[in-house]
């Protein structure tokens, strides 16, 4: 049920079903967390699923500009990835804790956040899911100006996806789309950081293309939107207004207050 939300969430937007969800969350999943399991691995796995539905209703508060609603979703998603006891999970919601402080551009814990739920990761989790840690860590380094060791955790972001290419991925590590989609379009953003528009525009085209576009058309749209906005920065307009259009084709039927707010922000003039 929890996959099922998730899938509808990145076709649909934050706002789609989003009282469903979190009625089922209180009517089912709050229950079946306090119920006694055949065993510790089940209880493990259950209160796994469990934080991933919490991190996705944060997901669907953040989509929708609700941040400090989100920020206590992210928390309670922690709160049970660690009592999961499942390697690399708590560790996972760190991450995207820290890519919301980047996005509310309060830095000063964002390094911290990311750094610690890599170390909990690094080592113990495949090499795809290991590269989203890398590729997040990255993007904070260029947010703080440490370049070089920005650019060396790019490179290793992308040699852990090219070393993984037939890993299995668990699916909390799923959000977003395929790991190699989730690297390119942050790594677009570490390019951004750094003044790098040739490189970053190129990123997000290749984000984009590497997302099923039935199932992730809200993410799709946010990677081409950026991609116009590079493009337009370059001062290719025309370029910049194809990418555009294929952005608001892609947005049909989603409904997403971030989207529709970075759209407004970012449209070729």
């Amino acid at each position: 049920m929890v996959k099922l939300f998730m899938d509808m969430d990145e076709k649909h937007g934050g706002q789609h079903g989003r009282s469903a969800f979190v009625q089922y969350l209180i009517t089912d999943v709050r229950t079946l967390c306090r119920f006694r399991f055949s065993s510790e691995g089940v209880r493990d796995e259950a209160l796994s699923v469990a934080s991933a539905g919490a991190h996705l209703a944060g997901w669907k508060a953040y989509d929708s500009g609700e941040q400090g609603l989100a920020q206590r979703y992210y928390l309670q998603s922690l709160a049970l990835a660690r009592e999961s006891g499942i390697t690399g999970k708590d560790g996972f919601v760190m991450r995207t804790m820290s890519q919301q402080g980047m996005k509310l551009h309060r830095p000063e814990h964002c390094l911290a956040l990311a750094e610690t739920g890599w170390d909990r990761a690094k080592g113990k989790v495949g090499s795809q899911v290991e590269a989203l840690f890398a590729i997040t860590h990255a993007h904070v380094l260029a947010k703080d100006g440490q370049i070089p060791q920005a650019l060396t955790d790019v490179d290793r972001a992308h040699a852990a996806l090219a070393a993984g290419a037939d890993d299995d991925v668990p699916f909390w590590a799923l959000v977003w789309g395929p790991p190699a989609a989730t690297v390119h379009s942050r790594s677009a953003k570490v390019f951004e950081a750094l003044g790098d528009r040739p490189n970053s525009a190129r990123s997000y085209a290749t984000a984009g293309a590497s997302r099923p576009g039935a199932t992730y058309a809200r993410i799709i749209a946010l990677d081409l939107v950026a991609q116009a906005e590079q493009q337009t920065k370059q001062g290719g307009i025309e370029e910049a207004c194809t990418t555009w259009g294929g952005a608001i084709d892609t947005m049909a039927g989603v409904r997403s207050t971030r989207t529709l707010s970075f759209f407004s922000v970012a449209a070729p003039v």
